[in-house]
């Protein structure tokens, strides 16, 4: 058993007995092969949450500041987590992101590129530019219930069917990377109204 397989499973038992967690969709999400889960991000309760749920395992962008936490530093690593600097458009993770999802990997990202709990900042162009650069297909997904943690609300996560819209050989411009953005987001929110969350 890998240190992930361990933390995966406590997350999934403490998440389970403290805030009655439930997956919804699951089947939806390929088991193998390179895969983008984008989701919804109020809380830091959204990554376990997001893949406690699945069968396999989940890389996940981190900011680098919790790099700079000595212990927190090395679990995290332990947890498929690498750095990203959000003060810039930072080059070296999305070669890093690529090359995860060439290895068959799944990873999730956060489109507004941090906690938005009041949903108020814009996503960002990341989850299309990966989409592009690998050709690996968005799973969207959405958390809710993480915002109201402290009151013990459930958490649950429903995740989408696959988008891809990478045609082989075509060229991305921005505004196809902006429009691509806007539909993986509108499909996000889609999901919120099915859960019927807040």
């Amino acid at each position: 058993m890998t240190f992930y397989d361990f933390a995966k499973f406590v997350c999934w038992v403490f998440l389970r007995v403290v805030w009655r967690y439930r997956a919804i969709g699951v089947e939806r999400v390929p088991r193998d092969g390179p895969l983008i889960l984008a989701c919804n991000h109020v809380s830091y309760l959204d990554p376990p949450a997001l893949g406690v749920g699945l069968k396999r395992p989940v890389h996940y962008m981190a900011k680098e500041e919790l790099f700079r936490i000595p212990i927190l530093a090395t679990l995290i690593r332990w947890c498929n987590a690498y750095p990203v600097d959000r003060s810039r458009g930072d080059v070296a993770a999305i070669k890093r992101s690529v090359q995860v999802l060439r290895t068959g990997a799944a990873i999730g990202i956060f489109p507004e590129g941090t906690r938005n709990p009041h949903g108020t900042l814009p996503p960002q162009s990341g989850v299309a530019l990966l989409h592009y650069l690998s050709g690996a297909p968005v799973v969207p997904a959405f958390v809710a219930g993480t915002r109201n943690a402290r009151r013990l609300e459930r958490v649950q996560v429903i995740y989408g069917d696959p988008l891809s819209f990478v045609r082989q050989g075509e060229k991305a411009s921005r505004e196809d990377l902006a429009k691509w953005t806007t539909e993986i987001m509108k499909h996000i929110a889609a999901l919120r109204e099915t859960l019927g969350a807040d």
